[in-house]
């Protein structure tokens, strides 16, 4: 069967989606929750990350910007609970040329996924000392190019290398997850020695197959949650590339009055095929520690959807806009629980933190959606 019709079919599953607006999760912004030293300034937030001890870490596209074989536009900026600045990590650091996701591990390792360098760098706990390198940058010689998105046919995988990699996740097991992402749409697999195990997926549009994976997550089942943005869809899979589900919510209604955060508005025809700017079009993918909801945002109309596991829409939040409490490209997020959330803007250059306050009501759909999911995990 076509990947559009199981699409298809599962918003049929859910005809609340189409008939009527959303419930809107009331909640709480501060954007200046992070204080940077006086003359240092953040660039494009491109990851925020927090690690056990509530630190919080911030991949921004700060330091200086050029073309990845001249300066580097990445850096990790680290902040104590309460948004003080302690430190920047990483600086001048080979894997450095063009930020786009930063995560924290169980054991508070950092790891750091460069899109300019196609590398993804694993730090030690105290970030002091880099661990682990994934991938290989491109050499600084004259015959070397930046990779092109759209090449016909796709350049083969090969192990071990990565192509404009975007994010990484992690299992109980400690195997590392990583979305390879611009050029090569597959999902690599590492183990905790960072030995390599497999990959799947190719670019295509059918089930298991990717157009600019974007962002990863995992769930408390070891199911592995990719952001398909240019497909419009998360992706669901078990740790051996098994397809579960998609999660698409291209039909929830939006105010006719919304504006993208840059660009020209969409025509209402074209925002099922619209891709990346389209409604729905997952950028940053986020599951709160032992919960079984599912955060993930989009460009336009702006929005962050709460749904369950398993697709139930529970909410959304926020508009596209430069105000606290309105999104400018959310590329991506952490929640440390349900109802905290920080993201990160590459069109505002910062990091709010959200306080969500969910309804009764919604917080009954969530527990709901807790004990199917469940029962779907043991069968």
């Amino acid at each position: 069967m076509k990947a559009w019709l199981i699409g298809a079919g599962m918003l049929a599953a859910l005809p609340a989606l189409a008939q009527q607006m959303p419930p809107a999760i009331p909640f709480d912004s501060n954007a200046n929750f992070l204080r940077l030293p006086t003359g240092m300034y953040f660039g494009e937030a491109a990851g925020v990350a927090v690690d056990s001890k509530k630190h919080i870490y911030v991949f921004s596209r700060g330091n200086t910007s050029g073309p990845n074989f001249g300066a580097a536009a990445s850096q990790i900026l680290e902040f104590t609970p309460d948004g003080s600045f302690i430190r920047e990590i990483g600086h001048n650091l080979y894997g450095f040329g063009y930020a786009h996701a930063v995560r924290v591990d169980r054991h508070d390792n950092l790891w750091a996924v460069d899109k300019g360098t196609d590398t993804i760098v694993k730090f030690s706990r105290d970030a002091n000392r880099v661990e682990m390198i994934f991938g290989r940058r491109q050499e600084a010689s004259g015959d070397t190019v930046p990779w092109k998105l759209r090449m016909d046919p796709p350049l083969p995988h090969e192990n071990g290398r990565f192509r404009q990699p975007t994010d990484v996740t992690f299992d109980s097991k400690d195997n590392a997850y990583f979305s390879d992402g611009y050029v090569n749409a597959r999902v690599a697999k590492v183990d905790k020695n960072g030995k390599w195990l497999m990959s799947f997926g190719e670019h295509g549009k059918a089930e298991g197959q990717f157009d600019t994976p974007h962002s990863i997550t995992i769930d408390q089942y070891d199911h592995i949650y990719v952001a398909d943005r240019n497909n419009q869809r998360v992706q669901v899979f078990d740790t051996n590339g098994k397809f579960l589900r998609a999660i698409s919510v291209v039909d929830v209604p939006f105010s006719k009055d919304a504006q993208p955060a840059i660009g020209n508005p969409l025509p209402p025809d074209k925002y099922k095929t619209a891709g990346t700017q389209g409604p729905g079009a997952p950028w940053a993918v986020c599951i709160p520690p032992k919960t079984d909801v599912l955060y993930f945002s989009d460009a336009f109309p702006g929005r962050i959807y709460k749904t369950t596991l398993d697709g139930k829409l529970l909410g959304v939040l926020g508009e596209a806009g430069k105000r606290p409490k309105e999104f400018g490209w959310i590329h991506e997020m952490a929640c440390p629980s349900e109802n905290e959330l920080y993201v990160a803007e590459v069109l505002n250059w910062r990091v709010q933190k959200l306080t969500l306050h969910p309804s009764k009501a919604e917080m009954a759909n969530t527990n709901g959606g807790a004990r199917a999911t469940r029962a779907s995990a043991t069968r």
